[in-house]
């Protein structure tokens, strides 16, 4: 199946100085798994090139289980946070200069429009064509309202796998979950980033439609934040 374009076949179009960069310091290797994380160690980003790639094995994972296109989650998760390859301070530049919508929340703290940005360099540097993967890379932090099987997998896949070091806080009432459904899983870590709410930076608008409508889904009658 065919996921993308060649990757380097968008080299040569007008694009942002800064995207055109990382354009440039593509491998040869036609290959996105290891062009991925070659191109996050050559920003010196060996800690998230890990992190995708442990993410990458467990989307890969989730959808074999739940019966999901696992190539499709693998290729979402090693091209998730791939935006790291752009300085942080120039994101909220970098996706007005793509005529993303930025929200208010982003403007306020920035990282989290990295999923954003994550989505449009997987579809404008690395010529990702599915519209699945693009769409799970795009909500990956805060995931959204009617989330796809894709969407979901890719955002517990990264929280299960998270790059703090340990084993995260709320793994448990996570893999509880999953042992019901994937659903259920996705929805006791959005449950407890809402009981938390307080040590959170922001409260991005899309974790709150994914809250209510995951509640209202699996008959939790959620709270309207």
């Amino acid at each position: 199946m065919m996921y993308c374009e060649n990757l380097l076949v968008r080299i040569g179009e007008e694009m942002h100085p800064l995207l055109k960069e990382v354009s440039e310091r593509l491998g040869i290797e036609d290959n996105i798994r290891q062009c991925s994380i070659d191109m996050l160690n050559a920003y010196g980003k060996k800690i998230v090139a890990e992190h995708s790639r442990q993410v990458a094995n467990e989307a890969k994972r989730l959808a074999i289980l739940y019966q999901e296109d696992f190539e499709a989650a693998e290729i979402a998760g090693y091209l998730h946070d791939i935006s790291v390859t752009i300085q942080r301070d120039k994101h909220i530049e970098i996706a007005e200069y793509l005529d993303l919508d930025v929200l208010p929340e982003e403007r306020a703290y920035p990282l989290i429009i990295h999923q954003k940005l994550s989505s449009e360099i997987a579809r404008i540097v690395f010529g990702i064509l599915d519209e699945r993967i693009l769409s799970a890379i795009c909500c990956h932090s805060t995931l959204k309202a009617n989330p796809t099987k894709m969407d979901l997998i890719l955002f517990i896949a990264d929280k299960i796998k998270w790059d703090q070091g340990g084993i995260p806080p709320y793994n448990d009432l996570v893999q509880e979950g999953l042992n019901k459904s994937l659903e259920d899983g996705v929805f006791a870590f959005v449950k407890y980033l809402y009981d938390n709410k307080s040590c959170l930076k922001v409260i991005h608008p899309w974790l709150v439609d994914a809250y209510n409508y995951l509640g209202m889904r699996l008959g939790s009658e959620p709270n309207i934040i």
